[in-house]
């Protein structure tokens, strides 16, 4: 089921493991002044859902915003063919199967005058075979003054499982808004990410909505910058 956040911009969750671990995911939705919805890393939907989404605008983009989210983007694009799948650079090489209509420009910063959005740089995650590319497009709502991430950065509090809380005491994550300990030590090209961040930290959020983890709601530029600072091992400004 769709939760409305905030004027024109909705989310809807469903559980996920991962690794073992309850991490639930979460996809976002943003309606233009147009009446188009853009939706940020689709979930499995139900009759509901669709419902729902149909009466508050024309679903006309579908995201897949980096490397690894990505599964349930077809599906989601079968319910909405006339709908346009833009995806993470890189990805149209990694899942060329992939039903893909346009790779997001690194040489634009804006959908629409509405939502910005940039590539952050550098930033690596583990999987199975070692330290890979992300490849993160992380995107800002003007209107609700809404970050909107999916795997750069985590929230985990009292809200999930005993052995998630566990987990994200050990390596990061755990009331905190951070990538964890295995980002940071796959992570090498800090630098390039510390560009990212305070180009992020130039955009005037108020609120933080990430894939996984429980939405900030207040103080979350602040949340987000010191759990960077954490993550570079370096202070960093914020814009005014």
């Amino acid at each position: 089921m769709l939760r409305e956040i905030d004027q024109n911009i909705w989310v809807a969750e469903q559980p996920l493991k991962y690794l073992g671990l309850d991490v639930g995911t979460r996809m976002t939705l943003i309606r233009l002044v147009t009446g188009e919805i853009i939706v940020i890393s689709p979930i499995q939907v139900d009759n509901d859902t669709i419902n729902q989404l149909n009466a508050i605008g024309d679903v006309s983009y579908i995201i897949a915003p980096n490397l690894y989210h990505y599964l349930f983007v077809s599906s989601f694009k079968a319910i909405y063919p006339k709908a346009q799948l833009w995806v993470a650079p890189g990805l149209e090489s990694k899942k060329s199967e992939l039903p893909i209509d346009k790779v997001i420009s690194i040489d634009e910063n804006s959908m629409f005058n509405e939502v910005e959005y940039l590539l952050f740089d550098a930033f690596k995650v583990f999987d199975l075979k070692g330290p890979f590319l992300l490849n993160e497009c992380v995107f800002f709502h003007q209107k609700s003054r809404t970050l909107i991430l999916t795997d750069t950065a985590f929230h985990f509090d009292e809200s999930f499982s005993l052995t998630t809380q566990l987990a994200a005491r050990l390596i990061g994550g755990y009331k905190k808004l951070s990538p964890s300990l295995l980002e940071k030590f796959a992570t090498q090209e800090k630098d390039k990410v510390k560009q990212s961040v305070q180009k992020v930290l130039a955009w005037d959020f108020k609120r933080v909505i990430m894939a996984h983890g429980s939405i900030i709601e207040s103080d979350a530029k602040r949340k987000f910058r010191e759990g960077y600072e954490w993550f570079l091992g370096t202070s960093l400004t914020t814009a005014a």
